[in-house]
């Protein structure tokens, strides 16, 4: 092999390693591109956690950079918050949502839980009545009540029957807000959300019957059809029948109408004539009073 030839070669070969290694070294040693400026907005975040039923205050809330997305219903203003009750539990650094805050003007407390076209009715209860106090807020809760059915068979006793179900306890006492671990708590009233028309039944059943609270799974939502438990059928095992409301009274038969026989008039009588001319025959007919 010509020798000018291999250190021709070999020349070449030192020049690329250098100029390799001189590559590898800027490469490695260039400062990393700086990263596109991400867009940033400004929201109310909570500055610590907030219970419900708390009125906002300036130190509770602060404006802070939010990025990517703007959850829906982020307040921006900070001042649109303040003076507002809080329904629902937000924690520090959380964005504060309108849907979270009462309407401006109805303040905190209990009231401001209540959602448009409910009531919230007290109830009284005790140890037994409340389920031994382990209804706090937030459970679901029947009501059962018991006394003697107006006008009904008295022989049967005492009725027991399932009035409202699937009702959200608001409070319990003076502790309005919804408890995570349940604990239990000796409390004399019971504030039980409701509609109007629930709201005039629970109160009529307070006052005129007993009324028994019975816990329920937050997460079934059935409504049971029971017909209801009577003292006279405990024993016996029967079931209670439900009662027949009294039928409308019967209207009183009309006599039908009397057919009076249409009589014929007498029919007439008639006769005939006949008159023959040659090999023609014709006839004439009269009526009974010679027409």
């Amino acid at each position: 092999m010509n020798k000018r030839f291999v250190g021709v070669l070999a020349f070449a070969f030192v020049v690329a390693s250098i100029a390799s290694l001189l590559l590898y070294r800027l490469l490695i040693n260039r400062p990393p591109a700086a990263k596109a400026a991400q867009s940033t907005v400004q929201i109310a975040l909570a500055s610590r956690d907030i219970e419900v039923g708390r009125v906002l205050k300036e130190d509770d809330i602060k404006l802070a950079d939010w990025p990517g997305a703007v959850p829906a219903g982020a307040i921006t203003n900070v001042q649109d918050a303040i003076g507002r009750g809080v329904t629902t539990t937000v924690y520090a650094k959380e964005p504060v949502i309108e849907s979270r805050l009462a309407p401006k003007g109805a303040g905190g407390g209990l009231a401001a839980t209540i959602p448009p076209g409910m009531r919230a009715v007290a109830v009284r209860v005790n140890e037994v009545v409340g389920v031994a106090g382990f209804v706090v807020p937030g459970m679901r809760v029947d009501v059962l009540i018991s006394g003697n059915r107006p006008g009904g068979d008295q022989s049967l006793g005492t009725l027991s029957k399932t009035l409202l179900q699937n009702l959200e306890v608001l409070s319990a006492g003076q502790d309005f807000k919804k408890d995570n671990e349940g604990k239990p708590i000796a409390v004399q009233v019971v504030n039980l959300l409701v509609n109007p028309e629930q709201a005039e039944q629970l109160s009529l059943a307070a006052s005129q019957t007993t009324i028994q609270l019975v816990l329920r799974n937050p997460l079934d939502r059935d409504v049971a059809k029971t017909p209801g438990a009577a003292m006279a059928n405990l024993f016996s095992g029967a079931k209670l029948k439900p009662e027949v409301p009294p039928s409308a009274p019967r209207p009183r038969a009309v006599p039908a109408p009397v057919k009076v026989a249409v009589v014929p008039p007498p029919k007439k009588e008639e006769f005939t004539m006949e008159i023959i001319s040659g090999t023609k025959k014709n006839e004439l007919k009269f009526g009974g009073e010679g027409k």
